[in-house]
């Protein structure tokens, strides 16, 4: 039995003892704002917590995985000052975190492209399959931008 729920943009199923977060951004193929970081975030901690779940799958609807961070809230975050910046940033690398250090496997489930921040959720799971004719890239860097937050997992 099969138990769902949606939480904005992503969606949680629990199927036996694997539990399936999906994101369901579509319409801006998955790019992460604050809301979706918030709802990964508190999704990979509710779910290591479980007792009856011992798998988690990391996985996207549409044709990509996902684009990284969303262009209009990093437009948003042009005007933050250096403190917003910072908090952003810590939330950012809190989801990661709670991605990588969670105490259930963790598996990403690649389809399409997964582009910079993408490319770090993939990096923060304990185990990726990709299809065949996925896309892997760290596009920031075109734009002279650093993947900091993202480089610990991507090494």
């Amino acid at each position: 039995m099969t138990k769902r729920a949606t939480r904005g943009n992503l969606t949680v199923a629990v199927t036996g003892h694997r539990a399936t977060v999906t994101l369901t951004r579509a319409e801006l193929r998955k790019a992460f704002n604050d809301e979706l970081i918030a709802e990964l975030t508190a999704a990979f901690a509710e779910l290591g917590a479980r007792d009856d779940v011992r798998v988690i799958v990391l996985a996207a609807e549409g044709p990509a995985f996902c684009a990284g961070a969303d262009l209009n809230w990093m437009r948003r975050m042009a005007d933050y000052g250096r403190e917003e910046n910072l908090a952003d940033a810590g939330r950012l690398a809190a989801m990661l975190r709670a991605i990588h250090a969670c105490p259930k496997p963790t598996v990403a489930r690649v389809h399409g492209d997964a582009c910079a921040g993408g490319v770090g959720l993939v990096a923060a799971c304990d185990l990726a399959v990709a299809a065949e004719m996925a896309g892997f890239c760290l596009s920031e860097v075109r734009l002279g931008l650093i993947p900091a937050i993202i480089g610990p997992y991507v090494v």
